[in-house]
């Protein structure tokens, strides 16, 4: 392309730039084209109502920091860290609204990044600072991060192991997706039906068509008749607005209707369409989304199997592996961790749980004390014996018969026989 084409020629499309958090995302042309951003996003409740269940999931389970001895991980409640996720990381925010709102921002904004404050002579975390919203850039080329949240009173440089970096959707593992932009297209669809939707509905619906006439049914000639058309035109899209239902057309003058049915206009696909890709995009089941799934029973089970084996089980998984390497020192490797407690998954559906702990019992995994310290209730004598159950027996043997065998008398027996 010579120098007059680039100045004189037709402009190039530009491409959005999905790096930068926030940048407005179009497609379509003419009065179609819908400009889609990320305010624009939560605007549209089944995207909104996505956010909410991948953050709650992640944030009403507990973020334990579990220190190895005699063989297993046990909480370590002497930690600072214990405080920290338990009950207050951070000033102004308590442990729940933290981890919400540290999964919402990784997925909307792309990234979300925590800064822990660490204090001169101690080696853990004194607040883990969950920085405010476009307050970080980082530099991808040097691993460095500069920041300037004032709200929080962290300003500066920072290295890359200083700053915890959280993101979920990304294509080189730096720098994270706005889930908003991978569905862009999507949500220009959405938001092209919903503009539809109020133009029709705050028109109250009204009839849409065409007047014509023959020519010789109204008076005048030329351009006159056009605006004897015309104020017909206005007269009657007024009485329709009215609520007149029946309207008389003068003349030879002729009406032909333009109005969609009550379906058309409601966008009732369109609705659909919008709920079956923003939990596609999402990872998250239509049941979750307010949208019936299957009339299959089992399908409610199936959605949570799914769910948590494929969505929720990796963001656990993010975040435990960034707590892990950013704040756990390499000597330390095996002997500290950071874990979810992903039993408290079922903590509201008492059947599962109950049916959970009955088979731990039964498998020897868990005595009956050990599940009575999990609901919070004391221990009880002979508690701490472990069970296992048996399902297969010898015939005759003492487990059916439920007396013991007599050595003597069944060699005495068997030698008779």
């Amino acid at each position: 392309m010579g120098f007059l084409d680039y100045i004189f020629g037709k402009p190039r499309k530009r491409e959005a730039n999905l790096n930068i958090v926030g940048t407005p995302v179009a497609f379509g042309g003419g009065t179609a084209s819908v400009c889609v951003t990320g305010d624009f996003a939560l605007e549209v409740t089944a995207y909104k109502r996505a956010l909410d269940v991948l953050a709650g999931s992640v944030a009403r389970l507990p973020l334990e920091y579990l220190k190895r001895q005699g063989g297993i991980y046990v909480e370590d409640e002497k930690s600072p860290y214990h405080y920290l996720l338990s009950v207050e990381p951070m000033q102004r925010m308590n442990a729940y609204d933290f981890k919400f709102q540290l999964v919402w921002r990784a997925f909307h904004d792309g990234n979300a990044y925590v800064y822990p404050r660490i204090l001169s002579g101690r080696p853990e975390a004194a607040e883990l600072v969950l920085l405010s919203r476009g307050s970080v850039a980082y530099d991808e080329m040097n691993s460095k991060y500069h920041v300037t949240d004032g709200f929080n009173g962290v300003m500066g440089d920072f290295e890359e192991k200083d700053i915890l970096h959280f993101s979920f959707n990304s294509t080189d593992g730096r720098k994270g997706i706005p889930l908003w932009m991978q569905g862009a297209r999507a949500l220009s669809i959405i938001a092209t039906g919903d503009r539809e939707t109020l133009e029709r509905f705050d028109k109250g619906g009204a009839v849409r068509g065409i007047i014509s006439n023959d020519k010789t049914g109204l008076r005048g000639l030329g351009e006159y008749q056009d605006q004897e058309l015309a104020r017909l035109a206005e007269s009657t899209d007024e009485m329709f607005k009215s609520g007149t239902r029946i309207v008389a057309m003068p003349g030879s003058a002729g009406f032909t209707t333009l109005s969609s049915t009550s379906a058309d206009m409601q966008f009732l696909e369109s609705r659909k369409f919008a709920v079956h890709e923003i939990a596609r995009l999402a990872g998250v089941p239509l049941s979750y989304l307010g949208e019936a799934g299957s009339s299959n029973y089992k399908s409610p089970e199936q959605d949570e199997s799914v769910f948590l084996s494929q969505t929720l089980d990796r963001i656990l998984k993010a975040v435990e592996c960034e707590f892990q390497r950013k704040l756990v020192p390499p000597s330390f490797c095996c002997k500290r961790r950071f874990q979810f407690d992903r039993r408290k998954i079922y903590s509201m559906d008492l059947q599962s749980m109950a049916n959970y702990e009955a088979k731990m019992i039964q498998n020897g995994v868990f005595t009956v004390n050990d599940v009575r310290r999990m609901e919070n209730q004391p221990p009880i004598q002979s508690g701490d014996t472990v069970y296992l159950s048996t399902n297969l027996a010898e015939i005759g043997s003492e487990k059916l018969s439920g007396r013991k065998s007599d050595p003597i008398t069944d060699n005495t027996e068997n030698e008779e026989i």
